[in-house]
């Protein structure tokens, strides 16, 4: 924060007044349309890329959800790899952690940016292998534990001049992100749950608790899900509550964990 405050200071009011313009705008965004507008306006002065990548989840346990936002023909999420995607973002991520948790950019020369041959033979594999440099920085929400990384990739070599940026408009580009449902894939090794379960299936779960359980596993917060669902967010609480005991877990990645794992053996 110290940084970001520092760092605008030194701004111009033409810089400053573009900021709040792409700050504003963040704010109001509510869907994927509105989102890519969005990255593709101004945005792409500070932060110019092709490609953004968004994932969240739980790193360590490898259960890892992404979304694709491009304007590039066929980049999209549903048409993806996450066989071959995954261990990329969590390459990335590892990196990231390794560093301290700041943002750092690659090069199409530096390791760990290209992608094997032969990987993500598709439109996303092969726009990867075009692209020049990438840029990486995430955050840690604390409210679910969850930690989220963002990865931009650009035609350009230019993204090192973009760090100070990053570190201004994470957390609006997390906003963004947030407000926006997210085109998970459907080979996502986050769990999906249909909303008629058979009898005995999931715990016990009602109807309403497999929604709440269906926007957890892709990190929206209490308050998010309630706007949602349209309830209040200590219904939300409540349902939360009576997941978790019926879970025998005691926090929402503990859930989204255990659900996983009653998928797998169940497929």
């Amino acid at each position: 924060m110290t940084y970001r405050m520092d760092h605008l200071s030194t701004l111009s009011a033409e810089h400053l007044n573009r900021y709040q313009r792409i700050i504003t705008e963040a704010i109001g965004i509510r869907r994927h349309s509105e989102l890519l507008a969005w990255l593709q306006g101004e945005l792409q002065h500070y932060l110019p890329h092709e490609i953004l990548i968004a994932a969240w989840g739980n790193f360590t346990e490898n259960l890892i959800c992404y979304d694709i936002v491009s304007a590039l023909p066929g980049v999209r999420t549903e048409y993806s790899d996450p066989r071959t995607l995954t261990p990329l973002l969590q390459g990335l991520f590892n990196r990231w952690v390794e560093l301290g948790k700041s943002p750092y950019t690659l090069g199409a020369g530096d390791s760990g940016f290209l992608l094997e041959e032969g990987d993500l033979q598709c439109s996303l594999g092969k726009a990867l292998q075009g692209m020049r440099s990438l840029l990486v920085h995430g955050l840690t929400d604390e409210r679910s534990n969850q930690d989220c990384l963002y990865v931009i990739f650009s035609l350009e070599r230019k993204l090192h001049n973009s760090l100070g940026a990053m570190q201004i408009l994470l957390p609006y580009l997390d906003t963004a992100l947030s407000q926006v449902t997210p085109l998970v894939h459907p080979e996502s090794n986050a769990p999906v749950l249909t909303a008629q379960p058979k009898d005995g299936e999931y715990w016990g779960l009602s109807k309403r608790e497999i929604e709440i359980m269906n926007w957890v596993r892709i990190g929206k917060t209490n308050l998010e899900i309630a706007a949602i669902l349209g309830i209040s967010v200590s219904t939300v609480k409540n349902h939360l509550q009576h997941i978790f005991k019926a879970l025998n877990v005691a926090t929402r990645m503990q859930a989204v964990i255990k659900v996983t794992e009653g998928r797998k053996r169940d497929s």
